[in-house]
C-alpha cells in the first residue's frame, strides 16, 4: 500500500474508533512498524494543522486519536446544545493534583495531605472519569489505589504525565513507592 494510502486508512481507523487506539493495533492492522506509523502520524497531524481543520489528531502515551480542535469548542457546544463543560471545585483540584503526581495512591495518602476526608472528592473524580482505581496496596485493609486516566491527559491537554508542570521540592513519589520503603507490596 503507498504512503498516502496509508495516512488515509490510519485517518479512518482513527476516525471509525472513536476511542484512542495503542501503536501496537495501528501497527498491525496497518502492517507497519511504530516508526512508520510515527511517520504516517506526523504526516496525518501536519496535514490537520496545516490548515486550521475541524479535527486534529493527538498522541496520548502510546495511542492514538482523532479530536475536534479546541479552537471549534464553542461552535460545537451551541450545535450540541451543552453547556461549559463543569468547573471543578478547589477540593477537586487538590485532590487530581495528589493523585497525578504521586500515583497510585490510596484514598489514605490523599487524606493525609489534604488533612480532610476526601472520599466524596475521589468519587466524584472517578464519576467524571478524570480517576480510577488501579489495584489494591497490599498491606492490611488492601486499600483501594487510584491513578489518572487518559481523560485527564486529554482534559489538560497532556500527551503524558511526564508533561505535568515541575512542581519545586515535590519528589514525584507514589503511596504504593511509600508503602513499600515501609515494607509492605503493591
Amino acid at each position: 500500500m503507498d504512503n498516502k494510502r496509508l495516512v488515509y486508512a490510519l485517518e479512518a481507523v482513527l476516525f471509525a474508533s472513536g476511542e484512542p487506539v495503542s501503536s501496537e493495533r495501528l501497527c498491525t492492522v496497518l502492517d507497519i512498524d511504530k516508526v512508520d506509523l510515527e511517520s504516517l502520524a506526523l504526516k496525518l497531524a501536519g496535514e490537520y494543522d496545516a490548515s486550521a481543520r475541524g479535527i486534529k489528531l493527538i498522541r496520548l502515551e502510546d495511542r492514538y486519536q482523532l479530536v475536534s480542535r479546541p479552537d471549534y469548542a464553542e461552535y460545537i457546544r451551541q450545535a450540541t446544545e451543552t453547556g461549559k463543560p463543569p468547573m471543578l471545585s478547589q477540593a477537586a483540584l487538590e485532590v487530581l493534583a495528589v493523585i497525578a503526581y504521586r500515583q497510585p495512591v490510596t484514598k489514605t495518602f490523599i487524606e493525609s495531605v489534604r488533612g480532610v476526608d476526601s472520599g466524596y472528592t475521589i468519587s466524584s473524580l472517578c464519576d467524571k472519569g478524570l480517576a480510577e482505581t488501579c489495584g489494591r496496596l497490599d498491606m492490611p485493609g488492601r486499600p483501594l489505589l487510584y491513578r489518572t486516566t487518559e481523560k485527564f491527559l486529554r482534559s489538560f491537554g497532556l500527551l503524558d504525565l511526564e508533561q505535568l508542570p515541575y512542581i519545586e521540592g515535590l519528589e514525584v513519589k507514589s503511596a504504593a513507592d511509600e508503602s513499600a520503603e515501609a515494607g509492605g507490596n503493591v
